[in-house]
């Protein structure tokens, strides 16, 4: 028997050499198989930058809702913490205190009404929720994809759709200035990882 001849043969074939698992040939990879992954690929990739813009815009918003209530709490405080003095300190002070008193309940009352702390806070907890839906995009994506049957990537991006969609569906969209203000720090590179590299402008 011609060994050599073998040998020639089998290398020369490859369905003649065992697959990965050492049983047998491996299945080949269609093209509609290469294309129905990258169309994954793609849309976890939409679902990121989606999640991506959210999150920076929900905390542009958050710090927004921030700035607004000390701007209307704080001066609220000190109209009222006066009023009280001048009323106390100046016989003559009842004109004054009393315009103190009705500007500070005046402040106190757009404070109630506008809720500025409550906003604040749930704004950035819209944040962490997309920066969470931002996370598993990226993971699926560049770690979970590669092993993945076709029903398995469905279900998965079906999954993180569905969730990306219910926190749209209870979240206030953001103000232009807020997109502004989170376009400014992406570009930046506020959310770049130095195993990234630099932010692209």
């Amino acid at each position: 028997m011609d060994t050599s001849a073998a040998g020639t043969n089998s290398a020369s074939n490859p369905a003649a050499t065992p697959g990965p698992s050492g049983g047998g040939a491996s299945e080949p990879v269609t093209d509609g198989d290469a294309s129905r992954r990258r169309a994954f690929d793609a849309e976890f990739r939409r679902l990121e930058e989606s999640a991506m813009w959210s999150a920076q815009c929900q905390f542009e918003e958050g710090k927004r809702w921030r700035a607004t209530h000390w701007a209307l709490g704080l001066p609220a405080t000190l109209l009222a913490a006066v009023a009280g003095t001048t009323a106390l300190v100046e016989s003559t002070g009842g004109t004054a205190a009393g315009i103190l008193a009705l500007l500070s309940a005046g402040l106190g009352a757009v404070l109630t009404t506008v809720n500025a702390s409550q906003r604040a806070s749930q704004a950035v907890a819209a944040a962490n929720v997309y920066l969470s839906i931002q996370t598993a995009a990226r993971q699926h994506r560049e770690i979970d994809l590669p092993d993945w049957t076709a029903t398995g990537a469905r279900e998965a991006l079906a999954a993180l759709t569905a969730r990306r969609d219910e926190q749209n569906a209870g979240t206030d969209p953001p103000s232009r200035r807020a997109y502004r203000k989170a376009r400014a720090n992406l570009n930046a590179g506020g959310q770049t990882y130095t195993v990234d590299g630099p932010a692209p402008l």
